[in-house]
């Protein structure tokens, strides 16, 4: 299945729980206690550290645990790239909180010493449910005679991290997948709920700079792109996007010069040819324009999409 460009582009907020996670798992390894990071029932009712929730929820406690969660966050950015930073941080802190206090309610009721798992069980199986929802299959295939799609590996790896601690992983796991389905279904209008513009903009400038520029740049290459006439052979996006605005356009003749894309009432694109495009990596707002440009045709879509990021 394809993620997108590599890296963390357009995904800052992932970035940002990615170095958070590795920094306070090496650092509970350095320190020898990794296996103490966990909530346990003596911890929150008997001690009253609530403050023990902040690392736990955020360092992983054993290597197997590490590389999994970390290949799941690092996939996972692309719900990041199709609601947004602001949108996707409000998903994130709403599903820690959640899932953190579903694990200290499961504590509560089974009243046993054992630790649960430590790391970002919650965010990680919240995330679950849109990608069981929202990502399609792209391809299918079969291996000793067993079905398998591109979507295999992912639920393959999830499985693995779910059951690494046994019942003390699969706790937080189901705690998290519980969260993503309130926000999921909208519980208390989470979904519509968005950080304030200055705050999202300090937080911006501490942490995602040069993430946010790269979807400046990469929107405002579309942009650029929807500007050019038809005859200029060195943009091919904006030739074939031309070709089709020229093909549904009844009422222009040959010897008219040709408009501008931005000036013709475009329909608004359809969301699941959105989501198609963001789950191949892309930002939603640049797909957005992008299907506009090209009168809702994915494929050439997709290629002012790829013209513009090699510009």
């Amino acid at each position: 299945m394809h993620a997108g460009p590599t890296g963390f582009r357009n995904a800052p907020v992932t970035r940002t729980l990615v170095i958070t996670s590795a920094v306070l798992s090496v650092t509970s390894a350095v320190s020898g206690r990794p296996r103490r990071l966990g909530l346990s029932f003596q911890d929150i009712f008997g001690n009253h550290d609530l403050l023990k929730a902040i690392p736990s929820v955020f360092a992983f406690s054993s290597i197997p645990e590490l590389v999994a969660g970390f290949y799941l966050l690092y996939y996972f950015r692309v719900f990041e790239r199709q609601i947004g930073s602001n949108k996707y941080s409000v998903f994130v802190l709403f599903c820690i909180v959640a899932s953190t206090f579903f694990e200290i309610l499961a504590l509560a009721l089974l009243k046993d010493s054992h630790v649960l798992a430590s790391g970002p069980y919650g965010l990680i199986f919240a995330a679950f449910i849109p990608f069981f929802v929202d990502i399609p299959v792209m391809s299918r295939f079969r291996v000793l005679g067993i079905n398998f799609t591109d979507k295999s590996i992912v639920y393959f790896v999830g499985f693995q991290l779910l059951l690494c601690g046994w019942k003390w992983s699969f706790i937080p796991g189901m705690c998290g997948v519980l969260a993503g389905f309130l926000y999921r279904v909208n519980a208390f209008g989470i979904r519509r709920l968005k950080f304030p513009k200055k705050v999202a903009s300090v937080v911006s400038r501490l942490f995602l700079s040069s993430s946010a520029s790269s979807t400046h740049n990469s929107t405002a290459n579309i942009r650029r792109n929807a500007r050019v006439p038809y005859f200029d052979r060195r943009v091919q996006a904006s030739l074939r996007s031309l070709v089709v605005v020229f093909i549904f356009s009844k009422e222009k003749s040959i010897e008219q010069n040709y408009p501008s894309v931005g000036h013709i009432s475009m329909p608004e694109p359809p969301e699941s040819s959105i989501a198609t495009l963001v789950s191949m990596g892309f930002d939603g707002n640049a797909a957005r324009q992008a299907l506009m440009q090209a009168r809702n045709d994915l494929n050439v879509a997709t290629n002012i999409l790829l013209e513009a990021q090699t510009r």
